[in-house]
């Protein structure tokens, strides 16, 4: 009888490394006598989508991810009668509401087809308004006008629980298409509450009074039942969810402002990962793995703020790589993960120091001939440009290097530090930077292989912004209006002009890039979380894995699928360095035990 082994193979395969593994392999290692598996990585994010055209809170939302509508709402202090439609991109204006209303619910599978009952002008509303998705037309009133409520479902069968009819209600009404009937109470009357589901198969969450609650109920199309609180209690959260086992509630206040996501599974409350900005009296669609948040109160007053929600997506994965020789931060990079340059920085003083990774170690070769830290750097291991800095003075240095000596080219035509690179060797942007007088500079220079030359100026001068892309397509993001405020800020460049697109998460500065125009990572940097990373798709920045350690003003290079990070702040000067695969495969080595 032939055995497992001649009629199958070995169920194992012995690899000498991982060359030609694929993903969900377990292999035998040769090399280092190891058994390792290979998996994909998931998990969850919000980001930042095209903000709304009227910043407000308290609107009613209805609809999906990719086909929500806000319907009225607070510009604070005047209620409004404007709607937005959401395509999954932008937001639209549209036909206003016949009341104008803010604290308004809304219930309804799309932006063509919704439902806006209650809501407030001088006293509680019972009006309720249906939508066609050209018209809207009054139909029959709550029999409890109210603000503040809870709603869930469609435009011929919701849900409208709980509220404010000048105190807190646990009143519940179903809604038939023609008709609101009185329906079984709220086990907790209360206000300012989250909703979501359908009119049989619904779940409210939150709210108040007495101060901010944590109380959850599920409804079964007859009855509430008190279920597993939330792990933190909020009022005026967003929510969005398709039945009473599946539901996201984010944001809210606590005290104090929220940016806090917890996800229903019909248990229990499970924590995910946070809202990029923290808010409250928020509007949300869609469900709980594919959300939308917008609208709200935020620091500083109402915002149009919209995020988008995607579980279970493929994330990257940051691994240790070997420490630099020279610990240091302030320091310029280029190159790829496995043939990567770094040069510059500081400290102690201004640095010549240059190194060179081979993929698995740092090795010194020669030094720049200007000692400068905060410049900037393009190219490949091979073929580099160094350019601006400081040392004393800011610099018009520039140096380009062959793969073995640094030597001094033309200069750039005005001195900086802290700037933003893109490039090549012989294409290379130097991008905004602090001027003499300590002034962020919006002037940005190109360089053609002999000589710099002033282009297109950055809408917003930056001072420790980055860049990605080439000389003639590149995206700038992020820095210091210094002596003003860190920002967000994200500006393309087209080869001749400079325009404002959609900010970071995160507003931050000393980032390490990596990337291009529609491709980009931003790892680290100057504001909490140091080890956050925002990746860049062309149209959005999404939050993905954090790094092991902070690095603050270390060098980036490579790829959003395969980059490098170097040196930085942690909080010292740092020698780490990080290698990340954003295919989200990690391998895991096996251990085995013997008695």
């Amino acid at each position: 009888m032939a055995t497992y082994k001649e009629e199958a193979g070995t169920a194992v395969q012995n690899i000498a490394g991982d060359t030609g593994v694929v993903t969900g392999q377990l292999w035998y290692d040769s090399s280092n006598s190891e058994f390792k598996y290979k998996y994909q990585a998931y998990g969850d994010a919000w980001s930042t989508g095209n903000s709304m055209n009227t910043a407000r809170r308290y609107a009613a939302a209805a609809g999906t991810q990719t086909s929500a509508i806000a319907m009225g709402g607070d510009e604070d202090p005047p209620h409004v009668a404007n709607v937005e439609t959401w395509n999954g991109s932008n937001w639209s204006e549209t036909t206003d509401l016949n009341t104008s209303r803010g604290k308004a619910t809304g219930a309804g599978e799309s932006n063509t087809s919704s439902l806006v009952f209650g809501g407030y002008t001088t006293t509680q509303l019972a009006v309720t308004e249906s939508w066609n998705g050209s018209a809207w037309t009054e139909v029959n009133d709550l029999n409890t006008a109210r603000e503040t409520s809870a709603g869930a479902g469609t435009k011929t069968a919701a849900l409208c629980s709980g509220g404010n009819t000048g105190s807190p209600t646990g009143a519940t009404e179903l809604w038939n298409g023609t008709n609101w009937t009185e329906v079984n109470d709220l086990n907790t009357a209360r206000r300012i509450l989250g909703g979501a589901g359908t009119s049989t198969s619904a779940l409210d969450f939150g709210g108040t009074p007495p101060g901010s609650l944590a109380v959850t109920e599920s409804w079964n199309g007859t009855n509430w039942t008190d279920v597993a609180d939330l792990n933190t209690a909020k009022l005026g959260p967003g929510s969005s969810g398709t039945d009473n086992t599946s539901s996201l509630a984010f944001g809210g206040e606590g005290p104090p402002l929220l940016s806090n996501t917890e996800s229903w599974n019909g248990s229990i409350w499970t924590e995910k990962n946070d809202l990029n900005l923290a808010r409250y009296e928020t509007s949300g669609a869609g469900t709980n793995t594919a959300a939308l948040a917008f609208a709200g109160s935020a620091t500083g007053g109402v915002t149009g703020a919209t995020e988008e929600w995607n579980a279970g997506i493929n994330l990257g994965a940051w691994a240790t790589g070997g420490n630099m020789n020279t610990a240091r931060n302030l320091v310029a990079g280029s190159g790829t993960q496995t043939a990567a340059l770094a040069f510059g920085g500081t400290p102690p003083g201004s640095l010549a120091i240059t190194e060179l990774y081979n993929g698995t170690s740092w090795a010194e070769v020669n030094n720049l001939n200007t000692a400068r830290r905060s410049l900037g750097g393009t190219g490949t291991q091979t073929a580099s440009l160094a350019f601006a800095g400081i040392n004393g003075v800011y610099s018009v240095n520039n140096e380009s290097w062959n793969g073995y000596t640094w030597t001094e080219v033309n200069d750039l035509n005005a001195g900086r530090q802290g700037v933003g690179s893109a490039g090549t060797q012989t294409a290379a942007l130097c991008i905004s930077g602090l001027k003499s007088g300590d002034t962020p500079d919006v002037r940005v220079e190109s360089w053609n292989g002999s000589n710099w030359t002033e282009v297109g100026d950055v809408n917003t001068g930056k001072y420790h912004g980055r860049g990605a892309g080439t000389s003639t397509a590149c995206i700038a993001f992020g820095g210091s209006t210094f002596p003003g405020p860190v920002i967000a800020n994200t500006e393309s460049w087209n080869g001749s002009s400079w325009t404002e697109i959609n900010d970071m998460n995160l507003a931050r500065s000393q980032m390490s890039p990596a990337g291009s125009q529609t491709a980009a990572l931003s790892s680290s940097g100057s504001e909490s979380p140091k080890t956050g990373v925002e990746e860049w798709n062309g149209t959005n920045w999404s939050n993905t894995s954090s790094m092991s350690e902070e690095h603050q003003g270390a060098m980036g290079a490579g790829t959003t699928t395969a980059a490098i990070v170097a040196g930085g702040l942690d909080p010292s000067a740092t020698a780490a360095t990080e290698e990340w695969d954003g295919t989200g495969l990690i391998t895991k080595t096996i251990t085995t035990t013997t008695d």
